[in-house]
């Protein structure tokens, strides 16, 4: 099961990272259609936050057909947004680990491996780059 947590400095409103959350779940192949989501009340101590923000964020995600709530049962997974890449996914955590543990090495702290992350993220590829 997903554990949900919020990140206060992200400027994200907090349903969205909720919604963010359950989609890269989908995309990493850690849920899968028929898994039950937590429920609102298991949400809402968890993360000390509104019950109507859990209910907007998965009232969404119903909307865009990834989960399906059933009435004093909880809400369901009922699509997957994993796809034939998923099989690549271990061998380029393992480089991603090793690139973070030499960074670490190298001195720089969380905001600054964050940082040069995104910057790098967002740079367009070229085929110089490549």
């Amino acid at each position: 099961m997903i554990e949900f947590h919020l990140d206060s400095r992200s400027g994200v409103s907090p349903y969205l990272q909720l919604v963010q959350q359950v989609r890269q779940a989908l995309l990493l192949g850690v849920l899968e259609a028929g898994d039950r989501l937590p429920t609102v009340k298991e949400v809402v101590a968890q993360l000390a936050i509104n019950p109507n923000t859990v209910l907007k964020a998965y009232r969404e995600l119903e909307r865009d057909g990834l989960a399906s709530a059933k009435p004093g049962v909880g809400t369901f997974v009922t699509a997957t947004l994993a796809d034939e890449s998923l099989a690549a996914h271990g061998p380029l955590r393992e480089g991603l680990r090793a690139w973070l543990a030499a960074a670490r090495k190298a001195g720089l702290d969380e905001e600054s491996i964050e940082a040069l992350f995104l910057s790098t993220f967002r740079t367009p590829v070229t085929e110089e780059n490549e």
